[in-house]
């Protein structure tokens, strides 16, 4: 038994002695463990800390670790059924110095920029790109969205009026919605974080036209374009053939009852933070701030959009939608040591992609663009520059670099 399994064993035992189990709900704590591991929570404190440490302990990084505070100019569009889609737009600095290349599109005068669309994963929000954006500012005009029922979007309409469950076509629908809304014309480079590279997936397969004319690039970041019902999560396999059995009648169950599960999942979020950590990072040495700034987004996903959205992957097959992507520009990009979505199912689409570049980075879990952001923002520069988005000689800013934090308008 390692040294943390010891520790979330002792510290279960003593919530069981005090009867927090009992008040919170067995099945609240167990599903809030399920839903941040696979959106990728992580750990503050060790959970031999008191409860009171922890918890002054948070708060000192939430004040101290700025991440996620950048912000662009706001917009809105709307998804098929009404739902309200939030997003932001950060432009090009007039005086940034070589800014990217126009490009002529279907005969036009006044050719548009190039403009990144960074699509997010499940339990995330647009901020998780917080590392990106900071470099990126200013150099390529890029649009940040969230997804329905995430971030600062409207909860989906089709869920809470008709009760209907998310599916990966829908999410395609959306992001169809927000290119119109935000970037109604020119080049478009696709970027999508697991969740949100299957959104990108869906999109193609709805509207190929739309990839063929003006997509010049795309990025797929930990990702998967099916089978995911073979992960294993790095449990036993007895293990996760009972977790697929009554994971979704779970879910579903739970989902109805958010109020009380939510209160499980606050009771007793310490309690699990080592093995929430475990699905984040590989990584021994992340930043706390950085850590703790994964675990906000992840608190901010009510429990009832979690039941709605996991179905949802278990479905999930676009490997040939795929072929949408093969004669353009492409990044493939996994964590190492991912358990969410292996770097195997990364590097399956990488060998479906002729011009794609497949980076396998070390030491690196599902979050790999917070965990290691060096590495995937300088990917991300080479794609643009491979697409004509930037110029060749264009720098990028400093890597998280949030000293300045604020932008007009936002």
């Amino acid at each position: 038994m390692s040294e943390d399994t010891a520790q979330a064993t002792a510290a279960v035992a003593e919530a069981a002695a005090s009867g927090s189990w009992r008040r919170a709900g067995l099945a609240g704590a167990a599903i809030g463990v399920v839903a941040a591991g696979a959106a990728a929570g992580v750990a503050v404190e060790r959970l031999t800390v008191g409860r009171g440490m922890r918890r002054k302990a948070r708060l000192a990084l939430d004040a101290s670790g700025p991440y996620g505070a950048l912000r662009g100019t706001p917009g809105k569009a709307y998804g098929d059924d009404g739902t309200e889609l939030y997003y932001e737009v950060d432009e090009v600095e007039p005086d940034s110095g070589g800014g990217p290349r126009r490009r002529r599109l279907f005969g036009r005068k006044d050719p548009a920029p190039v403009t990144v669309v960074f699509s997010h994963g499940y339990c995330l929000n647009q901020d998780s790109w917080h590392f990106q954006r900071a470099a990126l500012r200013g150099v390529v005009r890029c649009v940040y969205w969230d997804q329905r029922s995430h971030g600062r979007s409207g909860r989906g309409t089709e869920q809470v009026e008709q009760g209907a469950p998310v599916t990966i076509d829908r999410l395609g629908c959306d992001l169809k919605a927000v290119v119109d809304a935000a970037a109604p014309e020119g080049p478009l480079v696709l970027v999508g974080h697991s969740m949100g590279g299957m959104t990108v997936m869906a999109l193609a397969d709805q509207c190929p036209e739309l990839i063929r004319e003006r997509v010049v690039g795309v990025a797929l970041v930990g990702t998967s374009s099916g089978k995911l019902g073979e992960v294993n999560y790095g449990l036993p396999v007895a293990g996760v053939n009972a977790i697929r059995r009554v994971l979704p009648g779970i879910l579903k169950a739970l989902g109805q009852r958010a109020e009380l599960v939510e209160k499980g999942r606050r009771a007793t979020a310490d309690l699990f933070a080592g093995i929430i950590k475990r699905y984040s990072f590989a990584s021994r040495d992340v930043d706390p701030a950085v850590a703790r700034f994964a675990e906000r987004m992840i608190e901010g996903t009510p429990i009832d959009v979690v039941a709605e959205f996991y179905p949802a992957f278990q479905e999930h097959d676009k490997t040939a939608a795929l072929n949408h992507f093969a004669d353009i520009p492409a990044l493939v990009l996994a964590g190492e040591q991912d358990l969410v979505t292996p770097s195997e199912h990364s590097e399956a689409i990488a060998a479906l992609l002729p011009q794609a570049e497949f980076v396998l980075v070390p030491d690196a879990g599902h979050l790999v663009m917070m965990e290691h952001p060096e590495v995937v923002t300088d990917r991300f520069a080479d794609l643009l520059a491979r697409v004509g988005a930037v110029p060749a000689a264009a720098t990028v800013g400093p890597y998280g670099d949030t000293g300045s934090t604020a932008q007009p308008g936002g």
